[in-house]
Parts: structure tokens; C-alpha cells; sequence
């Protein structure tokens, strides 16, 4: 392809809006335009990076035995209905009415679309295995797109649903996609791992994501590997072993209230009273938000060396979503500005109580008298208030001991670029999807689900693979290959040398961009760097005298003169030592 008969809208600056060195390379590379918040336009060089990226998936997932399909964007509400998750699929849901007035969707996530096609269709044992998968663009209304295509309300992604006769074909299914994932990522030039996650609103048994650890910033989740085992989940997911519990005291204390001016804060608590901050009970209100957007007030108690999981915690309220009070709710439900709420009393007002299960062993606690600069001492659970459900709501953090040896958790950043779920039962229960087994039975299909962000991940590349002058692209999804820079076009024996090298790299079945621009040298360098082709020949008039030309491949800052004649050999032998 000429630089002239595409489109690449290279910039100097990046957009005022771009936190990502990622998403800035990209606007400034000119492979996407922003059309509205959380909604971006490929341009050419893009879709040939979705492109490239599209068939790596769909070579791998052909591989292991799935059949592609393509579903409909847009769904009955009745579908959703059904399963159940249109009422929890909660606020990022797109919906919309047609000229009927008829409720629909505009599907984030196939499970209900695919389940409703198989129910009815696939009927016997001798059907199952089954796996279906289509690469196509979804849909969620983020709160807050940013990032890019990191976080947008329009993205592209490959789904798969697998449909099992039981448990033990399932697990064979879902390694199948495991196994296909990392092979994806490899050949994309990422270095993936995969950690447990948290099933989220997706539900089912279990879930994975496949992660690509980046050093900057921009990673979205905190992953915790053990450096002895191989346990890795990311930081909702994440639990621990507990060395260093808190003295439990023998008999329970009377409950005495105490005077704690301007101390609000574990720090501030733990200095004024001498503790330690194991001795304390953090109470955390919450507004528990239905589908019908009502706020139920909900309490949460953490011990004060520990951090709540906001995840974990929503595993038990199972609400549409959770929401941290402010000072004005909370206040309004305990009477107490925030830092002195506490659990006693409120049983009287029928709120809803979660604690972790380490402040269920826990006994004479301290804990906020839901009064201005006043604690308790001495609170025990059963006496002086009561718990309503109880579970895991702490967060995992680095230095925390292994949940499964006597290792440490390290803590590094990461951006997901796939996940996969042991659905079970959930929605061929829910949508009533059954088959007859070899007894003649009828029985709910087994079901998993699997997504790989194809937008996403090509973003993932590039803030995992950049540097000052721009993107440098693994080079089984770059845009193209080699680009081609005469450094000055409109010189005769440039211009021939240009045209020749550019024709033998075509024939030769190399993906070549050629610039012929009549741009200056630096322009046109800058904007080779900036687009992070993985190789580039600049031709000049002084190389090229002596028959040669500059090659470089854009990770590297070597360049090397190589022969005209012998540039095809050259090229080929270079990407072959590529990533």
C-alpha cells in the first residue's frame, strides 16, 4: 500500500483527554478517531491490525474445534428476561424501544442469545460437544468510557459458548479454550497469564482472565502471584492466609463507651486508644441499588487492619450495583458523621449487616458509637449487635502470605485482554435448554463462556510495546511488515529505487507500506517510528550510491546497510528473529 491512496492521520499532540500512553500513540498514529465518548472509528491502519488479530483468533479457535457463528447485536428484552439478568444486569446495559414500544437489547454478552438458539435445536447427548463463537461488536454503557478502547461503550470481542453433556466434557471443553487463549496471545507477541477472577454479573462456578502485565500505569487491575506456587488471581478474587491474627480474649467485657475527640480515622483511633488496629471493627455503609434504582442502606464490617472488597462484599448483597455512602446517608442511617459509625444499635433500625469472617472470631471490639467523636469498647457480636450474613470481604494485598503455601503474594499491574467462565447450569436451568442423555433423560446442558477483547488487546500491545518515538507492534499484528521511507521521492533514482524494493516485497507476499509522501526526511522518519511498523528501510541518496540501503527494525536502534539486490533475503531473515 502507498502512503497516498490510504488514510493515516498522523499527529504532533496528543488529545487533552487521553490518559494512556496507549490511546494517545494511537490517536496520534492515526489509527482512531473519537466519533463520542466511549465510541472510536477505525481507520485503515487499525482495521488492519483488527484484521490480522481476527485471524490469529479464529485460526485457534478453528483449531480446537469451534464453528463460528454471528449473532444479532440486538435482542428481544424478553431473551434477557428470561434468564434472569435483565433486572441485574444493572445500569451498563444499552437498551432501547422500537416503534411498537418493545423493550430491547443491544447485547453486551451472548449467553442468553445462544442458549435461546441451542434450546429446542440441539436435542440429544450424540449432538454435545458444541462449540460456537463469533467475533462482533457489543455493547455497554460505561458510567466512565476512558481509556480508550480500553473502556468504551462500543467494542469489538470474540465470544464463545461451549455446551457439554456433563461436568467432566465441560472441563475438557474449557481446557480446550485455555489452551487456544495462550496460544492466541503468544502469536499476538504477548505474554499472557491467567488468574482466577470473579464470576461478576457473567455468574456461573468459577471464571479466569488472561492478563498481560504491563509496567506502567495504565494496567486496570492489580493481579497477585505467589513467588513460591503458582497461585495468581487478580485483587477481587484474591484471598490469603492470616499470620498474624489479634490476641482473642478469653471473656467477653462490658461494653463501654469512650470519648474519642477528632480521632475518625484507624490511624487516628489506634494512636488515641494505644491499640492495635486489629482490635478495631471498621463499619462501612453502603447503598445497595436495585434494578429499580432504590437505595437500600446495607453496613459492612472489616477488621481495621484490613481493606474491604467492595466485589466480594457484592457477592453477598447481590445488588445491581453497590455505592459508598456519603456523608449525608450515612449520617442519616447511624445518626453519626463518618469515621464514628459502628454496629450497635442499628439492629433497631432493621439494617442489613455483612462482616468478614475474621471479625466474626473476633471478640471485645472496637467500634464506632454511631455518635460525634465517641467509640465502644469492649463490642462482642450477639450481645451488643447482631450479623446478618458472613463471608470473605477483605482484600488480598503484596507482602500477604499464600492462601496455598508459605509463599508470598507480589502484586503487579495488568489489562485484560480474555476471560473464561464455568457457567454450569445457570442459564440452561434459567432458559429451560435441556437434551435427553444415553438414559433417555433430560438433562440442562453444561455450559462455558469465553471472550477475547479484539479491540482491546491491540491496544494492550501498544502500552505493553512503545517507546518515546511511538508504537512498536509484535509483528504478526502490525498493520504492516516493512515500510518503505525514500527520503526524498521526488529524486529520480530514489523514487525507482523505492518503487522497485516496494513491488519485490509485494511479490514476495510481504505486507509493505510505502511512503511517498513528498514529506521531509524527518517528517517522515518520525512518522515511521510513530506507526511502529516492525521493520523499516529508509533509502537516501548517499546509501543508495553505493547500491545500499538503511534497515531497521523498530525495536532496535541498530542500523544496518544492506545491498538493494539482496533485500528481499534480508527482510525475510529479519522478521524471522521478531517477536
Amino acid at each position: 500500500m502507498r502512503w497516498t491512496q490510504t488514510y493515516i492521520p498522523t499527529l504532533r499532540e496528543a488529545p487533552a483527554e487521553a490518559e494512556l500512553i496507549s490511546h494517545k500513540l494511537l490517536v496520534r498514529a492515526g489509527y482512531i478517531r473519537k466519533l463520542a465518548s466511549g465510541i472510536y472509528l477505525y481507520l485503515p491502519l487499525m482495521q488492519r491490525v483488527i484484521q490480522k488479530f481476527s485471524q490469529i483468533v479464529r485460526d485457534e479457535m478453528n483449531a480446537a474445534g469451534a464453528v463460528e457463528v454471528t449473532m444479532s447485536a440486538l435482542a428481544p428484552a424478553e431473551v434477557w428476561q428470561k434468564s434472569g439478568r435483565y433486572e441485574t444486569a444493572g445500569r451498563e446495559q444499552m437498551r432501547l424501544k422500537d416503534r411498537h414500544g418493545r423493550d430491547y437489547v443491544l447485547n453486551g454478552t451472548h449467553e442468553e442469545v445462544i442458549t435461546s438458539l441451542v434450546s429446542g435445536e440441539l436435542k440429544s447427548y450424540k449432538q454435545l460437544p458444541l462449540n460456537m463463537y463469533q467475533i462482533q461488536i457489543k455493547f455497554r454503557d460505561e458510567i466512565r468510557p476512558r481509556f480508550g478502547l480500553m473502556r468504551g461503550r462500543e467494542f469489538i470481542m470474540k465470544d464463545a459458548y461451549s455446551f457439554d453433556a456433563d461436568v467432566e466434557s465441560h472441563r475438557v471443553s474449557y481446557q480446550k479454550m485455555v489452551d487456544a487463549y495462550f496460544k492466541i496471545f503468544e502469536r499476538a507477541g504477548l505474554d499472557s497469564r491467567m488468574v482466577e477472577s470473579d464470576t461478576g454479573a457473567m455468574g456461573g462456578e468459577s471464571a479466569h482472565e488472561f492478563m498481560v502485565i504491563v509496567d506502567t500505569s495504565a494496567g486496570e487491575e492489580y493481579l497477585l502471584f505467589c513467588d513460591k506456587c503458582d497461585y495468581a488471581a487478580n485483587r477481587e478474587k484474591a484471598t490469603f492466609r492470616d499470620e498474624n491474627p489479634p490476641i482473642i480474649d478469653s471473656e467477653e467485657k462490658e461494653l463501654e463507651k469512650v470519648p474519642t475527640p477528632g480521632a475518625a480515622t484507624i490511624e487516628e483511633v489506634t494512636a488515641f486508644l494505644k491499640v492495635d488496629a486489629n482490635r478495631l471493627v471498621k463499619t462501612l455503609i453502603y447503598k445497595a441499588i436495585d434494578d429499580k434504582d432504590n437505595a437500600t442502606p446495607i453496613v459492612a464490617l472489616v477488621r481495621g487492619d484490613r481493606e474491604l472488597n467492595e466485589v466480594k462484599l457484592n457477592n453477598l448483597v447481590k445488588a445491581v450495583e453497590l455505592e459508598m455512602a456519603d456523608e449525608d446517608f450515612v449520617c442519616e442511617v447511624t445518626g453519626a458523621p463518618v469515621g464514628f459509625a459502628g454496629p450497635v444499635g442499628l439492629k433497631n433500625k432493621e439494617i442489613t449487616i455483612y462482616a468478614d469472617h475474621e471479625v466474626m472470631a473476633l471478640k471485645n471490639v472496637i467500634v464506632g458509637a454511631n455518635e460525634a467523636d465517641t467509640h465502644y469498647l469492649n463490642a462482642n457480636i450477639g450481645r451488643d449487635f447482631e450479623v446478618t450474613e458472613t463471608g470473605d470481604l477483605t482484600t488480598a494485598s503484596e507482602g500477604d502470605a499464600c492462601p496455598n503455601c508459605d509463599g508470598r503474594l507480589v502484586c503487579k499491574k495488568g489489562i485484560e485482554v480474555g476471560n473464561t467462565f464455568m457457567l454450569g447450569t445457570k442459564y440452561s436451568d434459567s432458559m429451560d435448554a435441556k437434551f435427553l442423555n444415553s438414559n433417555g433423560k433430560a438433562m440442562p446442558f453444561v455450559m462455558g463462556s469465553y471472550g477475547i477483547g479484539i479491540t482491546r488487546t491491540p491496544q494492550a500491545a501498544v502500552e505493553r510495546y512503545h517507546d518515546d518515538g511511538g508504537i512498536i507492534w509484535p509483528k504478526d499484528i502490525a498493520p504492516y511488515s516493512v515500510e518503505v521511507v525514500p527520503l526524498n521521492y521526488k529524486q529520480d533514482n530514489i523514487r525507482e529505487a523505492a518503487d522497485s524494493i516496494y513491488a519485490k516485497l509485494s511479490e514476495a507476499g510481504v505486507d509493505v507500506l510505502l511512503d511517498d509522501r513528498p514529506e521531509r526526511a524527518g517528517v517522515k522518519l518520525n512518522d515511521a517510528d510513530l506507526i511502529g511498523c516492525p521493520v523499516r528501510i529508509a533509502i537516501g541518496a548517499k546509501s543508495l550510491d553505493e547500491g545500499k540501503v538503511e534497515l531497521k527494525a523498530r525495536n532496535s536502534s541498530e542500523v544496518h546497510l544492506v545491498a538493494v539486490e539482496g533485500i528481499v533475503a534480508e527482510i525475510e531473515k529479519t522478521l524471522k528473529t521478531l517477536k
